[in-house]
């Protein structure tokens, strides 16, 4: 995708999620509950032994993840997908970006196996109760962002790939509405996994389901810098 295209695409995301955010703040008033401006802490996964239901896929949430393959969809012939086990997910908030009711968090995914992998598509993402298996997802999966299309991305041990999170202002819906709570855990399934990983982060929340927070974009390669999307 040329400059030209991917900052049309951003504009759009963007223009979007403030459309969006407008109509939210129309029901009710901003409040705390969401992360205030960005630190340099990196936040670490923690993965489950045992695979958790993904969410149903009526709903086309990202966390309705596809069945694990022995080799990526739409990727390089030979390349197995790259398994939870073997990724190190990592929440970056020294490039997380704020504006328009909504913050933008970089999900980094770094293969820490002997062998290169590949990554294609959406994560699925959500926020969680606990990091177990049988923790409680919290309010809905997120959605996808189709804005970008999906793209193969090779990671050989070592190397980092990315994903951007669309985080809404839980407090900027009504109460009623939104059910707020406090989230300490995002659920992350890499593209392909029904395996979860767990990453220990603090959000404000919205317990129902019928309030979506979360939008997710298509894995990148490299880290998520800030100002540079998807």
């Amino acid at each position: 995708m040329s400059t030209s295209m991917r900052s049309l695409a951003r504009i759009a995301w963007l223009t979007a999620a403030a459309a969006v955010s407008s109509l939210v703040v129309a029901c009710g008033s901003a409040g705390p509950g969401q992360p205030a401006a960005p630190t340099a802490t990196v936040t670490e996964t923690v993965t489950t032994s045992a695979p958790v239901a993904p969410a149903s896929p009526s709903t086309a949430p990202s966390g309705a993840t596809a069945p694990p393959s022995s080799a990526a969809s739409g990727g390089a012939a030979g390349l197995v997908t790259c398994g939870t086990a073997a990724l190190r997910i990592t929440v970056d908030d020294s490039q997380a970006q704020a504006g328009a009711g909504n913050s933008y968090y970089p999900l980094n995914f770094t293969n820490t196996s002997g062998s290169a992998c590949e990554m294609y598509g959406f994560p699925g993402v959500s926020f969680a109760a606990s990091p177990t298996a049988v923790g409680r997802q919290i309010g809905a999966a997120a959605l996808r962002g189709t804005a970008f299309a999906k793209a193969a991305v090779t990671l050989a041990p070592g190397q980092t790939a990315h994903a951007w999170l669309k985080v809404a202002v839980a407090a900027n819906y009504p109460a009623a509405t939104c059910q707020p709570v406090t989230a300490h855990w995002l659920r992350i399934y890499p593209p392909g996994e029904t395996v979860a990983g767990y990453v220990s982060h603090t959000f404000g929340a919205c317990s129902s389901a019928s309030a979506v927070l979360l939008t997710v974009l298509p894995v990148r390669a490299g880290q998520g810098v800030a100002g540079i999307t998807p």
